[in-house]
């Protein structure tokens, strides 16, 4: 069936949904916003929630509201509000260590449940760099290295502790057993790591991993690692290469293709009537500032904002690929996005508004529910990353109006069928790497 991930962004993924007269500008920091918001896609059915995050103000405050709540920390105050829905948080490799990381995510797993997820980034920007000591950023290859070996360093924890360690036995005057400890004395290019984790062994075993990258080196990783893979495509050709190559590269690293769930994200604005969502939509594009918005797509396009004129086509000496050492997947889709499509930069400034690159689509719940349909039964997503341009109304109107199409059809679960997050996902929890290792010496 298909998987649903709600992308909870503010009061909406349109930059301009703050401006809107329903909207409280100041969301972005209330607890009780994002507490609506998960109970109402818990409702739904949906698979899991998910926050975004980087180690740096994202935007100009001019532009749309800026700052965020630490996610694990939100996350927490969210998984004593709900019961069955996943809860996914993003974090830095680059910016962070194994061991606080691995106990956040082992602490949030506890206290859900079984409900975390970590979308895991290396973090792009030169910005980001200059918060942690550092005067530039760290080389594109050298932040994917790093990445495999926090993430490899993590699972090493997760796994420092048996099942079997706690025991609670009163009578004996024993807790634990100390044997059943696994220390990983972890000494790699990036990370000194002794163990064992002060967690005990997370109810999941990991918490669900997930990546964004769709890089060469993205991919690589996520075929290594993930196991949900955020994406954006703006065309059915484009998300159907990317699900073939990714799952095709799963496959040469041992894994079951059937373990790497892509969902490719959508910003669907729905109406009673076709005109009524086209309506909203030109709403909100109305509602952008142009000089804002220039100023960001200079950022990465690595241009000056005067070399940006609005009513011309992005000019055609910009830099390579090769050259982009920050979010070059999204450098790619942006830029082709632009040259297929032959968008002015007023034009090329109003498709990303609505949800930064990934696809925008405006329509009735069947219309919203039929693009759904043709992406998964035409090879292209195992699900779908809800990105609501308005918050709450976008995600209210999905879970009521498109969500009960798709259980019609067959296509999404009417209840959760498990408690934890890789069960809704359908994924196995993982054998503890320590313990396999003691059973296959002792034959």
């Amino acid at each position: 069936m298909l998987h649903l991930n709600a992308f909870l962004m503010g009061v909406g993924h349109h930059e301009a949904a703050w401006r809107l007269p329903e909207s409280d500008p100041f969301a972005q920091t209330d607890v009780e916003h994002f507490t609506r918001l998960a109970r109402i896609a818990e409702r739904g059915k949906l698979d899991s929630l998910f926050l975004a995050d980087s180690p740096v103000l994202w935007n100009s405050i001019g532009r749309r509201p800026g700052g965020t709540l630490e996610p694990t920390v939100l996350l927490t105050a969210l998984a004593a509000a709900t019961s069955r829905i996943g809860l996914i948080a993003t974090a830095s490799t680059t910016y962070n260590e194994p061991f606080n990381l691995a106990r956040r995510f082992a602490s949030l797993d506890h206290i859900s449940g079984g409900r975390a997820g970590w979308n895991i980034v290396t973090t792009a920007g030169e910005k980001a760099a200059r918060n942690f000591n550092l005067d530039e950023l760290p080389a594109h290859r050298d932040r994917y290295e790093r990445a495999a070996e926090f993430i490899e360093v993590s699972q090493k924890l997760w796994d420092s502790w048996d099942d079997a360690a706690p025991l609670g036995d009163k009578a004996a005057g024993r807790w634990g057993d100390d044997a059943l400890l696994y220390p990983p004395e972890h000494s790699g290019r990036y990370f000194k790591v002794a163990g064992p984790l002060n967690v005990p062994r997370p109810p999941q075993g990991y918490p669900l991993l997930v990546q964004a990258g769709s890089s060469e080196d993205g991919k690589d990783l996520a075929a290594r690692y993930a196991e949900a893979v955020f994406t954006a495509q703006q065309t059915l050709d484009e998300a159907q290469a990317f699900y073939r190559d990714l799952k095709r590269r799963t496959a040469q690293v041992g894994r079951d293709p059937d373990t790497i769930k892509i969902l490719p994200g959508i910003v669907p604005a729905i109406g009673a009537t076709e005109a009524e969502a086209r309506a909203l939509e030109e709403e909100l594009d109305r509602l952008v500032k142009p000089e804002y918005a220039r100023q960001q797509l200079a950022t990465t396009l690595r241009v000056a904002p005067e070399d940006l004129d609005l009513d011309r086509e992005l000019p055609a000496d910009l830099p390579s690929e090769d050259e982009i050492e920050g979010a070059k997947s999204r450098y790619t889709l942006i830029v082709t996005l632009a040259r297929r499509e032959r968008l002015t930069v007023r034009q090329l400034i109003g498709r990303l508004g609505g949800g930064r690159g990934h696809r925008t689509f405006a329509g009735t719940p069947e219309q919203v529910a039929d693009a759904i349909e043709q992406w998964y039964r035409g090879g292209a997503a195992d699900g779908f990353n809800i990105m609501p341009p308005v918050l709450p109304s976008g995600l209210e109107t999905f879970v009521e109006h498109v969500v009960p199409i798709l259980q019609r059809r067959g296509l999404f679960r009417t209840d959760y069928a498990g408690t934890t997050l890789r069960e809704h996902y359908g994924l196995p929890r993982p054998t503890n790497q320590f313990t396999r290792q003691l059973t296959t010496a002792s034959r």
